[in-house]
């Protein structure tokens, strides 16, 4: 482990303590172990390989040594626990406006999680609470398909990297400090409402699945629609096929053209 200071960071606190590993399990499991030691908010893990990352309802994500980011961003948030899971969204616009700002491209969020550019994956975030002593911790994973040039061929479909869409090697530190800006800002923006009603016209700005059909793999009962956009809460809302609305509150949301869906 080293303490990294990114040269390019300007930011008050989010990635200012920045701790960096050559090869590690999981940036996600170390975040919450130390967050129950030591105070850690605004802290930054990262990996130049992971090799027992997680993605959501437990998929593996593995991370190209010295091609990608693999990082845990760690709070200690004044929210009430139950808008928590709202800071899902807030790292997934920070992400994609930073993307935008280092690269010139236009990407999208594949609500509620998922940053696609060109109709392919190339970032999927994870985020956990724990609790401990006082309060509780929220880390928030990110794994970016930066500069790696080939994927396993259950996901090739699927996947790609920026430098695979942009034709461009990118600059990992570059790209790192312009994420933790993002987020920055708008987690501030966030704490002001405890909801996303301040940015939910620039996440809907961003976001893939808006008049889109969409199929919604509802374990009761799977069912298709047309999303209109998020809720102040970070709810999809689904207009459906017989002109009911619904709120997606979680699970698997497919988007015509994007994944496969046809």
């Amino acid at each position: 482990m080293r303490n990294l200071e990114l040269e390019q960071l300007e930011t008050a606190w989010a990635g200012k303590t920045c701790l960096c590993f050559d090869s590690m399990e999981s940036t996600q499991n170390y975040g919450k172990e130390l967050g129950k030691k030591e105070p850690v908010h605004g802290t930054l893990i990262l990996a130049e390989e992971q090799t027992a990352g997680r993605g959501r309802r437990g998929r593996s994500w593995q991370s190209e040594k010295g091609a990608n980011i693999a990082m845990s961003l760690c709070l200690e948030p004044k929210l009430r626990t139950e808008h928590a899971a709202g800071l899902t969204l807030v790292m997934a616009l920070a992400v994609a406006e930073g993307i935008k700002k280092v690269t010139g491209r236009e990407p999208q969020i594949k609500w509620p999680n998922d940053i696609v550019l060109n109709g392919r994956k190339i970032c999927g975030i994870l985020t956990e609470m724990c609790f401990k002593d006082g309060g509780y911790i929220v880390v928030i994973g990110v794994g970016i398909n930066v500069n790696n040039t080939g994927f396993p061929e259950d996901i090739k479909g699927t996947a790609s990297s920026l430098k695979l869409e942009t034709g461009a090697e990118i600059s990992r530190e570059a790209l790192i400090a312009s994420v933790m800006e993002c987020f920055e800002n708008y987690y501030e923006i966030y704490e002001q409402t405890e909801d996303l009603a301040l940015l939910k016209e620039q996440y809907e700005s961003m976001l893939a699945n808006k008049n889109r059909e969409v199929n919604v793999l509802d374990p009761k009962e799977p069912y298709k629609g047309t999303a209109k956009g998020i809720n102040s809460a970070g709810n999809l809302i689904v207009v459906c096929e017989d002109g009911t609305e619904k709120e997606v509150y979680s699970g698997e949301v497919s988007v015509r053209g994007i994944y496969g869906y046809v």
